[in-house]
């Protein structure tokens, strides 16, 4: 189980990189999704350790919410870019309060 952990924080720790140093929407929202599968690999390995059904559970609703986020925020980066020309999260600024 060690060696399922230790890829799922290796994972997470590539998908925070990811979301701290990206500048665009999309690689943005591929980071975001690559830390909830890391999640999802700490949950199915618990599950596999305990003999219970609970972390898996829990990964499928962590499945399920991840698609319900991509899918409004690709719509939310679609309706940016028609407006501005450009995914870069630094121009959205002016949108800001």
């Amino acid at each position: 189980m060690s060696y399922y952990l230790l890829l799922s924080a290796l994972l997470f720790a590539i998908g925070l990189y990811g979301v701290l140093a990206r500048r665009t929407a999309i690689l943005i929202f591929m980071s975001v999704e690559l830390m909830l599968n890391s999640a999802n690999l700490a949950l199915a390995a618990f599950a596999r350790g305990s003999g219970n059904l609970n972390g898996q559970a829990m990964a499928l609703i962590v499945i399920a919410l991840a698609a319900a986020e991509v899918a409004v925020g690709l719509g939310i980066v679609v309706a940016v870019f028609r407006s501005r020309q450009s995914t870069a999260v630094d121009d959205l600024a002016e949108f800001r309060g």
